[in-house]
């Protein structure tokens, strides 16, 4: 339990530097692209570059340190090389002196940390046991919710003052965490990196990416596909119900702009609140059950919302959803780990999940905005509650699935 709680703490305080770069970086790079660029458009799309990296670079090295055999691990010897590559191209941001030398220090930035990402994320199944990921998982969301105080709290007390310096300090903090992942952690001793090892065949080559897609897909167990599925539609409900919220205030609740842009801060303080009991929940009445159940929520209070629109009234409701939407973050990720076929496909699968949720982040918004040209923004809130009932139904699904998996393992 001591051991961990320990490993617990440490992928926690890696995710937490990574990230504490990635929302000083969305605060403040716009900025600094606004010196060279006057399209918002060219901004945007700039901003969104990362996501397109990350759709194929974070299953590659999933796939790649799933293969990978040092005395260190297969995960480790990746974050300590390109945790320091990272911080030194983040600190050049500010010091950029024209757009091309800015782009290439993004894109270079962009792809390190999109190799990173996925590694350090890995490291919970790798280490922990199927039963207890759901914990760790939770901890580490709320680790990585908090950088986004963290950035605006630099960006408030010290951008202002000292726009370049207040680049190292994200950076700092990602190198003295790599100082402390290289002299406690090596993953070589964990379960999974074992259990890989045990499995490798003499002589045999690793499996590419495509392998395990193609496994994934012509495999008559369907329970993988089916929540992938899941994880593409209630992340295209929950980065509509996000990003169109802003619009949605200002159109229907007549809310001024940055009143409206408020709306969502309390439901991130209940998503954080929510976090823990869900991977508690999960262990007590089963992981796929606590999954529905907070997608239900989820969709229910948007129905609500759509039904009684006041200002008050989207608050309360935005926070019970993301409340529900907690039960789905802890515990997706855990059951897909736990589906894996073998333990040497765990850094792939979780590569899969992200471009999974990534192009459902990109979906959702795109279609529930056309479905708003249609129908107007009235009806946004239950236009967005369609695809999180869609996810329920496959994920009840996916249930019956794994009940009949469950009782007769011979034949699954």
């Amino acid at each position: 339990m001591a051991e961990t709680r320990r490993i617990t703490f440490f992928i926690a305080l890696t995710l937490f530097a990574q990230e504490a770069t990635w929302n000083f970086y969305d605060n403040q790079v716009p900025a600094l692209l606004r010196d060279h660029v006057a399209s918002a458009a060219l901004i945007g799309v700039l901003m969104g570059m990362d996501n397109l990296l990350g759709i194929v670079v974070q299953p590659w090295i999933g796939n790649r340190s799933d293969h990978t055999r040092t005395r260190w691990g297969r995960r480790v010897p990746y974050l300590v090389v390109g945790m320091p590559i990272a911080a030194l191209l983040f600190l050049l941001l500010p010091w950029t002196p024209s757009l091309p030398v800015l782009i290439v220090v993004m894109v270079g930035y962009a792809l390190v940390m999109n190799t990173m990402r996925p590694l350090a994320e890995a490291l919970t199944p790798d280490f922990i046991a199927p039963e207890r990921r759901g914990r760790t998982n939770a901890i580490v969301k709320i680790a990585t919710s908090l950088t986004i105080i963290v950035a605006s709290l630099i960006s408030l007390f010290v951008v202002d003052d000292h726009p370049r310096a207040a680049f190292a300090i994200p950076a700092v903090i990602l190198l003295v965490v790599t100082v402390a992942l290289v002299a406690k952690v090596r993953d070589n001793q964990s379960p999974g990196y074992r259990a890989a090892v045990a499995a490798d065949e003499p002589g045999a080559p690793p499996s590419p990416l495509r392998a395990v897609v193609a496994e994934l897909v012509t495999s008559r167990d369907r329970r993988r596909v089916l929540l992938l599925l899941t994880v593409f539609l209630f992340g295209g409900a929950w980065f509509a119900s996000r990003s169109l919220m802003t619009p949605y205030g200002m159109e229907v609740l007549a809310l001024t702009r940055g009143e409206a842009g408020g709306l969502t801060l309390p439901s991130g303080v209940a998503f954080l609140l929510a976090a823990y009991p869900a991977a508690l929940a999960a262990e007590r009445f089963g992981r796929l059950r606590v999954i529905a159940a907070g997608m239900t929520v989820f969709a229910a209070a948007l129905i609500a919302g759509a039904l009684v629109p006041s200002a008050t009234g989207t608050v309360v409701i935005l926070c019970a959803g993301a409340a529900g939407a907690a039960c789905f973050a802890i515990n997706a990720a855990v059951a897909l780990w736990n589906l894996a076929p073998s333990s040497r496909m765990l850094g792939a699968y979780t590569g899969l999940y992200a471009v999974t949720w990534y192009l459902g982040g990109f979906a959702g918004p795109a279609l529930i905005g056309a479905a708003v040209d249609l129908l107007g923004w009235r009806w946004m809130l239950l236009d967005t509650a369609v695809p999180a009932l869609l996810a329920v139904l496959v994920v009840t699904r996916l249930a019956r699935l794994q009940k009949a998996h469950e009782s007769t393992p011979a034949t699954a």
